[in-house]
């Protein structure tokens, strides 16, 4: 999410969108909590040369850390993505929650999740915790993988309200262990920046756990900020 300067809003007026960390805790027990119970339990680490989101830059050119875990019960799951950032707000990190479904129709795999997006170590004052609803579409047509994803939040970060993420992407194999994917994206926020961003690059899987990814990020939106500005951005991952 964009890092805008915060709006005045007076005291308790988001109450009705402010998160209960307690009752999100509650709901991802059966999974996180008590993974032994779970048909499926996945993690992973990474490092990468910087951390992007929704096309933008969010750890100021740095390197970041990542962790991620999911556990899985049929079509059911709940998961947890932690990374390092650096935003101008102050914010040192991005902790995102979700629950999801994912059903399969008509040759077409969904996958339908509520989110909740916690930025820890931004100054007092701006609203750093938020909520997204997210739904992907995907299909095979001969080699090429497609994904549409469409993701809304009501209220986002800082001054940001409400805003929309609609992002295209296509994926083909290059050979047994490599990949080449591209996407698209368009941002349309209400008290934040609209924009297009795009990415192009290569996965490839070093052993069955190591992976590498070498990829270009860019937007059309470079007089906005250096977190604008095309990027290439190489990663590394570890999966359990």
């Amino acid at each position: 999410m964009l890092p805008e300067a915060p709006a005045r809003r007076q005291k308790g007026a988001r109450a009705s969108f402010r998160p209960s960390w307690a009752a999100l805790s509650l709901a991802l027990s059966p999974v996180l909590v008590a993974p032994a119970q779970a048909q499926s339990v996945e993690a992973q680490i990474g490092v990468a040369s910087e951390y992007v989101g929704k096309g933008l830059g969010k750890s100021a050119g740095d390197p970041s850390v990542n962790a991620s875990l999911e556990a899985s019960h049929g079509a059911f799951y709940g998961s947890v993505f932690v990374s390092t950032a650096k935003l101008s707000q102050g914010s040192d990190a991005e902790i995102v929650t979700a629950l999801g479904w994912r059903p399969k129709a008509a040759g077409v795999a969904f996958d339908l999740s509520v989110v909740n997006r916690d930025l820890p170590g931004t100054r007092s004052g701006v609203d750093a915790n938020y909520w997204e609803y997210q739904a992907d579409a995907a299909r095979k047509f001969g080699r090429v993988s497609g994904r549409l994803r469409v993701n809304y939040t009501p209220d986002g970060f800082a001054a940001t309200r409400e805003a929309w993420w609609i992002e295209a992407q296509a994926a083909t194999a290059l050979g047994p262990r490599a990949k080449a994917s591209a996407a698209f994206g368009v941002r349309s926020a209400d008290g934040g920046a609209d924009y297009n961003a795009w990415n192009l690059g290569v996965k490839y899987n070093l052993t069955e756990r190591w992976a590498a990814d070498l990829r270009w990020y860019d937007t059309d939106s470079h007089d906005l900020g250096d977190n604008y500005d095309g990027r290439l951005v190489g990663a590394l991952s570890f999966n359990f």
